[in-house]
């Protein structure tokens, strides 16, 4: 029997190169795959949209589908948007299947690559003076900031570094400039800006602008930056560890500190909220429906 289909689901970006990054690593796990149907498509910004990938697995056969979010925390995306896709996806096409896997990070594959981009700036001899400043996409909510958080320490332990701090490129605090402040009121002598970001887009873009910009602006400051992850082997062995868990129904999620099971200081109005998607623009066929994703 044909195994299961792998349907990778990405939030999107207006970034072209970003986009295509996304759907390069999508070729290249079919490659890995050549006995189980692999698509991929995005939520909304960017082809192809997710029903585009779903129609043209459906069209060569598939029935079953095991869903990896290839997002690295659980923000709003991942507990309501793709869920709430998915279950669309499964009324417009009777006899489908759809299994959910979990949200990729941290995981150590991963900070081994976070690793790597911070060894190709700066020789492992310079550590012990240098803090890392972590930068995150930011959320609203709270659990998918921490998670940002953890990585950040994760990080840091063990390997030799004066620190690593956490600052977020939008919606939380703090901001980039104020997280590179808060590195050298700490006594940093060199500062690495190190993207918590899979692929380039408009978020990286602005992280390495803002970073230059704060660089400028304290030229004494030795402050360097590291690129983001990008397609590499750790990755895709990741995504398919969590195809293999979905599959098995071995998800292991963290609800302790959802705020739509948890009332969290400052969100309690969240606890049992219907989880409404927004409008996906690439998505034409798209609509808010009578059936909305409940936590």
């Amino acid at each position: 029997m044909t195994p299961p289909a792998l349907l990778v689901v990405g939030h999107g970006t207006r970034d072209e190169a970003g986009a295509q990054a996304f759907r390069s690593f999508v070729d290249g796990l079919r490659d890995r795959l050549p006995d189980t149907p692999v698509g991929g498509g995005f939520i909304e910004l960017s082809p192809p949209p997710l029903a585009d990938a779903v129609a043209a697995l459906v069209a060569d056969g598939a029935r079953r589908f095991a869903a990896v979010p290839l997002v690295l925390v659980s923000a709003g995306h991942a507990k309501g948007d793709i869920p709430a896709a998915l279950v669309r996806e499964r009324e417009r096409h009777p006899g489908t299947s759809f299994s959910y896997g979990r949200p990729l990070g941290p995981h150590p594959s991963l900070l081994t690559v976070l690793e790597r981009r911070l060894d190709e700036v700066l020789p492992r001899e310079l550590r012990a003076g240098t803090t890392v400043l972590l930068v995150g996409r930011g959320s609203t909510d709270p659990d998918a900031n921490a998670e940002v958080v953890k990585a950040a320490r994760l990080l840091w332990e063990g390997r030799g570094l004066a620190g690593v701090e956490t600052a977020f490129v939008s919606l939380a605090a703090p901001d980039v400039s104020t997280g590179l402040d808060r590195c050298r009121l700490l006594g940093a002598e060199r500062i690495v800006v190190l993207p918590y970001f899979l692929f380039t887009g408009i978020l990286p873009e602005r992280v390495a602008r803002q970073a230059a910009d704060w660089a400028a602006a304290h030229p004494g400051t030795d402050l360097r930056q590291a690129a983001v992850m990008g397609p590499t082997e750790e990755l895709a062995e990741l995504v398919l560890t969590r195809y293999r868990e979905a599959l098995a129904g071995d998800l292991r999620m963290n609800c302790d500190t959802c705020v739509y099971r948890v009332a969290m200081p400052g969100f309690e109005d969240r606890v049992g909220a219907e989880q409404r998607p927004h409008h996906h623009p690439d998505d034409p066929s798209h609509s808010h429906g009578p059936h909305p994703h409940v936590h």
